[in-house]
């Protein structure tokens, strides 16, 4: 670090001498203070001119970054490479990109670099030992990168979150909710835990379970649920829809329903059969049923 700060100082190793010599000379009384001036205006201009070459390469490397990650994305496009695996590359870069800007600019200011890159290295071990779960979740993006559980525009279940694969960062999996909320959950957690993902296969089962009353004909309830998911042209054939009896409750006898749909038409479908089933039932004349509970009085027995 006094190394560090020391080159910071001094630009380069004439401008040193010749604050020295102007140190020395003011030390021993022998003051020419045109050669002290000069000096100092010389140190001045160094310090100066790295100052401003630094500045420099700051802005034309800030604006050659957006150039590269511009043209990094159209190439990947044209390559028409997977949005997941694009989002995850232009991530990287960027940071990469960044890092060598800040190491560039330092050097132009006239620090060893040498010195500097080992004072990064030392720091670099200690701030990963105090990052080791970003450490994980970098490992955890490379993960599932390569084996792609998921892929942008998915719809996931994990971590007790659902929604829609908004992009894969190279610490996070960013999701966007039903109800407009994005959440950011960490790769780490991803690629270790368990994921649930409705769009690997094109089609999903859709249930419907319906109670009735106790005395109801069961042949009659399941004639009229298949008639409604025959009328639903969402509803595929194959496989064919299904009607059970599921279980005899307290109160009431269970009827199962269940017919496949297309993702894209899953939630769709379900309300709309919900809202057939009721009013079927209503014209129908199926019961619906409530809680009872009936209490049997004993008689009581007079000696």
């Amino acid at each position: 670090m006094i190394q560090l700060l020391e080159n910071i100082a001094v630009a380069d190793s004439s401008s040193q001498h010749r604050l020295a010599s102007a140190a020395e000379n003011l030390a021993s009384g022998n003051v020419q203070w045109t050669q002290v001036v000069n000096q100092l205006v010389t140190w001045a201009l160094d310090a100066g001119r790295h100052i401003l070459m630094a500045a420099v390469i700051y802005m034309i490397g800030h604006y050659a970054i957006r150039f590269l990650n511009y043209l990094i994305t159209r190439f990947l496009e044209r390559r028409k490479i997977e949005l997941t695996v694009r989002t995850f590359i232009q991530s990287f870069v960027s940071i990469v990109l960044q890092v060598l800007l800040i190491v560039t600019v330092v050097s132009a200011l006239g620090v060893n670099t040498t010195s500097f890159a080992a004072l990064l290295a030392s720091f670099g071990v200690a701030v990963g030992m105090a990052l080791s779960g970003n450490l994980q979740n970098f490992a955890g993006g490379i993960i599932l990168l390569f084996l792609r559980p998921y892929k942008v525009g998915d719809w996931l279940e994990a971590q007790g979150t659902a929604g829609t694969v908004v992009a894969i960062q190279i610490f996070h999996t960013i999701l966007q909710t039903a109800d407009g909320r994005q959440v950011y959950i960490p790769n780490g957690s991803l690629s270790s835990g368990t994921i649930t993902n409705y769009n690997t296969i094109p089609n999903r089962r859709a249930e419907w379970t319906v109670s009735i009353e106790y005395g109801e004909d069961v042949e009659r309830v399941r004639s009229v649920l298949m008639d409604i998911l025959s009328a639903d042209k969402r509803i595929l054939s194959i496989p064919a829809p299904e009607v059970y009896l599921s279980s005899m409750a307290d109160s009431s006898v269970t009827v199962l329903a269940r017919a496949w749909v297309s993702n894209s038409d899953y939630w769709p479908t379900l309300f709309a059969i919900n809202e057939q089933i009721y009013s079927r039932f209503n014209a129908e004349g199926i019961s619906f049923p409530f809680p009872q509970l009936t209490v049997h009085q004993a008689e009581k027995v007079e000696n």
